[in-house]
């Protein structure tokens, strides 16, 4: 990844749904691609979700009340920003200029890159311990 990153300001505007300056567009991809992007994307729901909470204290009424209503808030906001995660992501990256699907695919490659050594060796024992009993070659009785 490079250098360049949003200054707060720009991360605020970032993480409610605006667009980045193109010379952040390599960080954008970064962003939502990265094995921290999971919370990556709970700090940028947060930003949405803690005012709207925070709000709710100031309703008048008990306590009870309005702790309820923060709970509520909390709960069925994270619900659906991790609901459609995966999606969000998506529509960033396409916002900054890249295909649809990019992200994912980058998320794959990565997965598949960081997993192929171990991937490999299942297959040889597979091979090792089934193929080679079940081959034409073999004497069964």
């Amino acid at each position: 990844m490079g250098a360049a990153r949003p200054n707060p300001i720009q991360w605020l505007w970032y993480a409610v749904g605006g667009r980045l300056p193109e010379r952040l567009r390599e960080w954008v991809l970064h962003d939502v691609t990265c094995r921290t992007w999971v919370w990556r994307h709970a700090a940028r729901s947060t930003v949405l979700i803690g005012p709207i909470s925070l709000a709710c204290l100031l309703v008048p009424g008990p306590i009870e009340i309005r702790l309820g209503m923060v709970g509520l808030a909390v709960l069925v906001g994270y619900y659906f920003s991790f609901s459609y995660m995966e999606e969000n992501c998506e529509h960033r990256v396409t916002k900054h200029g890249y295909a649809p699907g990019t992200a994912r695919n980058v998320r794959r490659a990565a997965r598949e890159e960081k997993h192929a050594e171990a991937h490999a060796q299942a297959r040889a024992r597979y091979e090792a311990r089934y193929r080679q009993a079940s081959s034409p070659d073999s004497d069964q009785t």
